[in-house]
């Protein structure tokens, strides 16, 4: 394996491991927000939810901006691509997560029942929406995207957008990561609260994750019965050139290839499989970090199954499948790729250091606040 092929996997490795990353820290704060009106029955417990993620939940949207840093630098074409084809899911994800600060600012400005409950309600949407997206945007992405070249390099959409979206496929996977962000949330609000907060949580979280279980079930079966892509006679460690012609086939059960090529990569979904159901049991059995990490676990085990199953895809044409963007065709440039893990060998361990130190420092229960707190949420 020369340089580049090596960079290439890297960095489909690394996009990978950031995408975990957005998953288990942003979608554990977008999980509180989204269950802060079901735990919390009063005004003061529901500053009390909203204060166990409000000193991190700020930090927590670096893996936001990583993500997509690392899309637009290392994958340029499939940066290019994807907000194209998902320009107004786009648009949605970022009006909700706009709202989301504006919330936690506004929300105790004006102690009335009906000023805060509207802003209940911009919690449980902004933190809901995204995470929906999040998995229907895999989902789409598993099925195949309506997109092609022009011989000029031009890019062509031919597929509307309420087909991407609202598909039974997609929005299983999206119903998944909503649940998986529950969970996540709910490991949090034991973790950090007290009664009665802690005891809904543990409820809901325990279902959540019994539910993700079996959404990630179904999608598997699902999977392979679904048309997938096969990449044929690539050539690794070519120039990326996203005009170059590849050999790709569709094929029912493609996307299992490579467990069959490979059967100990079945590690993979099973280990997110146990780790889910593991983690509901610990969250009965009130071992509330426990259940945090296994969630944490779960997450690379249904985002490592999806990048085994698509590798080397990164975005499948169904329009035009020889037009599919891959790890071979849509990386940046060598030198560029290694500029990039040089300031990943730095920065992502900063950022790592820098968010235990945080939660180290800010650990232990939250109380409910007075209703006068003006420093509460």
């Amino acid at each position: 394996m020369d340089a580049y092929v090596f960079l290439k996997v890297l960095w489909w490795l690394l996009l990978g491991v950031l995408l975990m990353g957005l998953a288990i820290m942003v979608g554990m704060d977008m999980g509180v927000g989204a269950l802060m009106r079901f735990v919390g029955k009063t005004d003061s417990e529901r500053r009390e939810a909203l204060n166990i993620v409000g000193p991190h939940w700020d930090g927590n949207q670096v893996w936001f901006i990583l993500g997509g840093g690392a899309i637009f630098a290392a994958f340029p074409s499939l940066y290019a691509t994807s907000f194209s084809v998902f320009y107004i899911v786009m648009i949605l994800l970022l009006f909700s997560m706009i709202m989301r600060p504006v919330a936690f600012e506004y929300r105790s400005k004006v102690p009335t029942q009906k000023w805060r409950a509207t802003w209940d309600w911009v919690f449980l949407i902004s933190g809901a929406l995204p995470m929906i997206i999040y998995g229907a945007a895999i989902g789409n992405i598993l099925e195949g995207v309506g997109f092609h070249f022009g011989w000029d390099g031009q890019y062509y959409q031919t597929e509307s957008f309420i087909w991407y979206l609202l598909n039974p496929f997609a929005i299983l996977c999206g119903v998944l990561a909503l649940s998986m962000a529950l969970y996540q949330g709910s490991a949090m609000l034991m973790i950090r609260g007290v009664d009665p907060i802690y005891s809904r949580a543990k409820n809901i979280g325990s279902i959540a994750g019994l539910v993700s279980v079996a959404l990630f079930i179904i999608g598997g079966v699902w999977i392979s019965t679904m048309t997938g892509y096969a990449l044929h006679d690539a050539t690794p460690g070519a120039p990326a050139n996203i005009s170059a012609a590849q050999n790709v086939t569709r094929e029912i059960g493609a996307w299992l290839n490579n467990y069959h090529s490979t059967p100990i990569l079945w590690v993979v979904p099973l280990i997110g499989i146990i780790a889910m159901l593991a983690g509901s049991f610990a969250m009965r059995a009130k071992k509330a970090v426990l259940a945090w990490w296994l969630g944490a676990l779960a997450w690379i085990g249904i985002l490592g199954t999806v990048g085994v199953s698509m590798f080397p895809f990164l975005m499948p044409s169904s329009d035009n499948p020889a037009q599919s963007i891959t790890i071979w065709n849509g990386t940046g440039s060598e030198y560029n790729l290694i500029w990039m893990t040089i300031f990943t060998a730095i920065f992502v361990p900063t950022i790592l250091a820098y968010t235990t130190w945080c939660f180290n420092v800010m650990r232990g229960k939250v109380k409910a606040p007075s209703a006068h707190d003006d420093h509460a949420y």
